[in-house]
């Protein structure tokens, strides 16, 4: 049987990972920085920059007292350890009660001078200040940025730790212990990476994540990248003044469907595949009219007098793009996570399929 140290180490280490990455059930249940200290936050809305200086600050010191929390609960878990008397705490007990003091204590100290003069010793108030202009200051960046952030018509995107805002003249992100911060005209957009997910929280259906670095061509802003969904690259194209390059070649799909026909397209490739006669003589795709037909419908997935499915005799008229477009816009827009499973109708005959019947002719 373990011991309640062991337990106790096990429970804090899970408590500690979901207060610094808070996963959405306990951002709902309100255990978050930014819930305990609302009161002293206030809002986000009516004061974006301001808001921000501060929950930066709290999120560094809440963090810092991590360490301090669980030497606090081991004196209880695990009694034998004498750690309540320090002196009688062993050499390595005492030097991480050494450090658990040292931390807060310094980010105490960090967030006081941060706070002196109203905050213009803040690493944010000296990232706004690059942007200011010459006879003014960071206050009136900021002033700018609240009135932008108040507009409904702003892009947002993204969870807490991670949110990417773009304004009419600024480009935000919002990370868990600071901001970053791009004026519009003096940015360059770049697609570097893209990584696709066969499966999310959410959905059954696959994602794709862009990264995109965000260049100043003030030498003194750091760049950065910002991460969004490729289903709202197109939304994010409409709020940017500068067009963005893609010097990676990466494709990016922007629709649910395009990238369940990419998914469609893959799994087609696996199945059984159709062997046409040499007499018969292939026509181009009565969808598109471009690609010569190349996929023929036969059931595989039970056997002829079983399920849902059956047996289609149409000869190959269809390309494998268009049969997946067809599928796709057979299906529930509300529910993707039920197309890879569903069954749909010929688009010819009419007589039901699901994607195991979909073969490639060779």
């Amino acid at each position: 049987m373990e011991s309640p140290a062991v337990t106790f180490t096990l429970a804090y280490l899970v408590f500690a990972v979901c207060f610094v990455f808070p996963p959405d059930e306990v951002r709902s249940a309100g255990l978050t920085v930014q819930s305990l200290l609302a009161a002293w936050l206030g809002s986000e809305d009516a004061a974006f920059v301001q808001y921000h200086l501060r929950r930066s600050t709290g999120t560094l010191l809440a963090h810092s007292l991590l360490p301090l929390g669980y030497y606090l609960g081991m004196c209880f878990a695990a009694p034998e350890k004498h750690l309540c008397f320090f002196y009688l705490a062993s050499k390595g007990w005492k030097t991480f009660f050494f450090f658990a003091v040292l931390f807060p204590a310094v980010t105490s100290a960090l967030a006081y001078y941060w706070s002196r003069k109203g905050w213009n010793n803040h690493p944010l108030a000296r990232t706004l200040a690059l942007h200011a202009l010459p006879q003014s200051g960071w206050r009136a960046v900021a002033s700018s940025i609240n009135t932008e952030f108040r507009r409904i018509d702003k892009f947002a995107t993204g969870a807490p730790g991670a949110r990417v805002i773009v304004t009419d003249t600024w480009v935000i992100k919002v990370t868990t212990y600071c901001l970053h911060v791009a004026q519009q005209q003096d940015i360059h957009l770049t697609v570097t990476d893209s990584r696709q997910h066969e499966l999310t929280p959410d959905s059954n259906m696959p994602v794709q994540f862009l990264t995109i670095r965000v260049a100043s061509i003030n030498p003194y802003v750091k760049a950065f990248d910002i991460r969004l969904n490729s289903t709202e690259y197109g939304e994010l194209r409409e709020k940017l003044r500068a067009p963005i390059s893609n010097a990676a070649n990466v494709v990016i799909h922007q629709s649910l469907s395009d990238l369940f026909l990419e998914t469609f397209t893959s799994l087609v490739e696996i199945n059984q595949t159709y062997p046409v006669p040499s007499t018969q003589e292939l026509e181009p795709c009565i969808g598109c009219m471009q690609t010569i037909a190349n996929i023929k419908l036969i059931k595989n997935c039970q056997e002829p007098n079983e399920g849902e499915c059956q047996q289609c005799y149409c000869r190959p008229m269809w390309c494998l793009t268009c049969m997946g477009k067809w599928f796709a816009s057979r299906q529930d827009q509300q529910h993707p996570e039920t197309w890879l499973s569903s069954q749909v109708p010929c688009p010819t005959c009419r007589a039901k399929f699901c994607i195991l019947d979909v073969c490639i002719i060779r």
